[in-house]
Formats: C-alpha cells, structure tokens, sequence
C-alpha cells in the first residue's frame, strides 16, 4: 500500500527520537505497535466480510443458473408428480407419510408400520 523504504522508516525513526526524547520513546513504540495491531486486525475482519459476501453472491448466481436449467425443471415436475400421485392413492383413513427411497432410508417423523419395521 505505501512504498516505505529502509531509508524513510530510518528517517522518521531518528525524527521521532529528537521531538519524543529517549525518555517516552519506548511508551510511543508501544503505543505505536497497538494501534497498528488493531488497525490490522480492523482491516482484516473487513477483508472477511467482503470475502464472504462475495461467496455468498457467487453462490446465489450459481443457484439461479441451476434453477433456470429446463432439464432440471421437468426432472423436479416428474418427481413431485409421482410423489403427489402415490400419497393420493393411499386409503382414506391411512396417515399420509413421507414417502422414502427404501425401509432403511425413512425420515425420523414417519411413523412404523408393520411392514416398514425391522
């Protein structure tokens, strides 16, 4: 960020010692040191939030590019179709469930039934 060479830190150091004095140098120093460590530690919390919305928008665009893939559209109509279709033909008086893939992959909230116990 500044272009400070070996130099110019030598520079400002023998300035510093001639208006501070050899007395309160060692209090500035430390003094000096604190604020730059919170300066830094300010800058680098506001790099991590800029670095994570930046993820987050990435994210957001990533999503809305595999939302408006047509494939996937139909692929998610024909599944949510099947589901719908196969929980109306179960009887009236049935507990409608949670349909899953097999008995060893049932949701924690459905309820067993003789045939899906173990």
């Amino acid at each position: 960020m500044f272009d400070i060479g070996f130099w110019e830190i030598i520079f400002i150091l023998v300035i510093t010692l001639l208006v501070v004095g050899p007395e309160r140098l060692p209090r500035v120093a430390r003094t000096a040191g604190l604020w730059l460590g919170k300066m830094r530690g300010f800058v680098a919390s506001v790099k991590a939030d800029i670095d994570q919305e930046l993820a987050t928008e990435e994210l957001k665009k990533a999503l809305a590019r595999q939302a408006s893939v047509p494939e996937l559209e139909e692929l998610i109509d024909e599944v949510t179709g099947d589901r719908l279709a196969s929980v109306e033909s179960q009887s009236p008086g049935a507990p409608k469930t949670k349909l899953s893939m097999d008995n060893n992959d049932k949701p924690a909230d459905t309820p067993a039934t003789d045939d899906n116990a173990n």
